[in-house]
């Protein structure tokens, strides 16, 4: 009897400890949370989305139609309804501010398709980011459009609106979304004509979970290319606990907990905030679709998958660029898959204020030489001049080829970030040199607040981040002879290996 009372009785303790710990947590959380700003209108509004199995079943224009009722919605409820003192120039929600999306046209927080003016040569279907609207793969799309390509930018559900939509959505209605969009590309476009999927961040991580998911099931199409930019393959370890972190707003007076940052809202294609539920998908979406990779490649099944075109920030505090080399590249077959990696900028002078590892995270992040992908690096030609090369080792080569490029690192930028790569420097949004300043109510890349930092209600980080991307016009030329190779029968002649 002895040991059975002894165990039942570590247990006991071992339960009451845990109970401490959760406790403890909570009361952590609870406080943490408290702290921070109060929620508002917009944080508390859900949109009414359609369900995955309602999209599986819809179409493209009952989608849009969903969609119409749900900004006419938000402007009643929301919008409509604001207090005076949430009415404010730059609230994206006040209808008198400037930054209120429905002032412009078009409004980039909805979906869109973009038709070719001449003869169609393919399809391209386009997936923005979390928090994020199709506005972030607008020029992809214009580009797309202009080489005879009929271009769908979906609106993920939960985007676009308030951030509170974020709430009450899950990563199973975004591939329904994605899927949507596919079956609409291939009705604009026929299944003769190339098929290409682009992914931003947490589209990234919806193409290539679509493209694997198609080489199982023949129902869904198969794309024939995936283009990807800072795509979400991994995030960081905080996600996995991030649920457990909302615990506590089951509980009404603690509705601050289901949010992990409150801020103004201010982008008008982009929700600053970021609820709890977000990150917890973000990472359930990355989970699947590392599982599902490692699968593909046990079976031989990932053999058949389109090549793989990736730009990633070396730098990136959003996703993992470790995961993009470890979960997705490595698994890769030899295709013609490339992987371009932005370096930071080495002549920044500003090594000793970098962490240490910094200078050589590239040559740390890239495995050995022979590779089944082709791999280039935009970097310093020396490090002391800002002006730029593209280094570049072929798929099962070891040498490395020069090529130097036209472009330079702006004198004020030591790194890309998650965020800049989509945007050119002279987008009005994100640019730091807008061809329209303030198109959009405020341009976002040029602001440089000086002044004491305690009285801002976000962190001197959120201006500090670069917006925009002095490699743009390099990177568009790589996926422009993309395009141009998806109709060859030789496609690893035509892109060169």
């Amino acid at each position: 009897m002895a040991p059975t009372h002894t165990i039942l009785t570590l247990a006991r303790r071992a339960l009451l400890g845990l109970a401490v710990l959760l406790l403890v947590f909570f009361v952590g959380r609870i406080y943490q949370s408290e702290q921070g700003a109060s929620l508002h209108r917009w944080h508390r509004w859900v949109a009414d989305e359609l369900s995955a199995d309602e999209i599986d079943r819809a179409s493209f224009a009952d989608y849009q139609q969903r969609e119409a009722r749900i900004f006419q919605g938000m402007k009643t409820e929301l919008s409509d309804a604001l207090s005076d003192e949430d009415k404010n120039a730059l609230n994206r929600f006040y209808p008198g501010s400037a930054v209120y999306p429905a002032h412009f046209a078009p409004d980039w927080n909805r979906s869109f398709i973009l038709m070719p003016k001449g003869a169609i040569r393919g399809a391209v279907v386009l997936l923005h980011g979390l928090t994020d609207s199709p506005y972030s793969v607008r020029y992809l799309a214009e580009d797309y459009q202009q080489r005879g390509f009929v271009a769908i930018a979906p609106r993920l559900p939960g985007h676009g609106t308030a951030p509170g939509s974020l709430t009450a959505v899950n990563w199973q209605s975004w591939m329904a979304a994605t899927r949507l969009a596919v079956r609409e590309a291939t009705r604009l476009a026929g299944t003769q004509r190339p098929l290409h999927l682009v992914g931003y961040s947490n589209g990234g991580a919806l193409a290539m979970k679509y493209a694997l998911e198609s080489l199982n099931d023949s129902h869904l199409r198969a794309p024939q290319q995936i283009v990807l930019l800072s795509p979400m393959i991994g995030v960081t370890g905080y996600a996995r606990f991030a649920g457990v972190a909302g615990w506590p707003a089951l509980f009404p007076a603690f509705a601050r907990t289901a949010w992990l940052s409150v801020v103004p809202e201010y982008n008008p294609f982009k929700y600053n905030s970021f609820p709890v539920n977000a990150a917890r998908q973000s990472w359930l979406l990355t989970q699947a679709l590392q599982a599902q990779i490692v699968q593909a490649a046990r079976s031989g099944r990932i053999s058949a998958l389109a090549p793989v075109l990736t730009f990633q920030s070396v730098m990136d505090a959003t996703v993992s660029t470790r995961a993009v080399v470890d979960a997705l590249y490595r698994y890769l077959p030899r295709n013609g898959s490339r992987l371009v990696i932005f370096d930071i900028n080495q002549a920044a002078n500003m090594n000793a204020l970098f962490r240490a590892p910094l200078p050589s995270a590239v040559s740390r992040l890239l495995p050995a030489a022979p590779r089944a992908y082709a791999a280039t690096v935009i970097t310093n030609r020396s490090p002391v001049t800002c002006q730029t090369e593209a280094r570049t080792v072929k798929a099962g080569e070891v040498e490395e080829q020069v090529e130097p490029l036209s472009l330079a690192w702006p004198q004020d930028m030591f790194s890309l970030s998650h965020i800049a790569v989509p945007f050119p420097l002279s987008d009005d949004l994100y640019g730091e040199q807008p061809s329209e300043k303030n198109r959009y109510g405020i341009s976002l890349g040029t602001l440089s607040l000086r002044g004491e930092t305690s009285s801002l209600t976000v962190g001197p980080e959120t201006f500090m981040r670069a917006t925009s991307n002095p490699f743009f016009s390099d990177m568009m030329t790589r996926v422009n002879q993309q395009i141009a190779c998806s109709g060859e029968a030789d496609y690893l002649a035509c892109i060169g290996r």
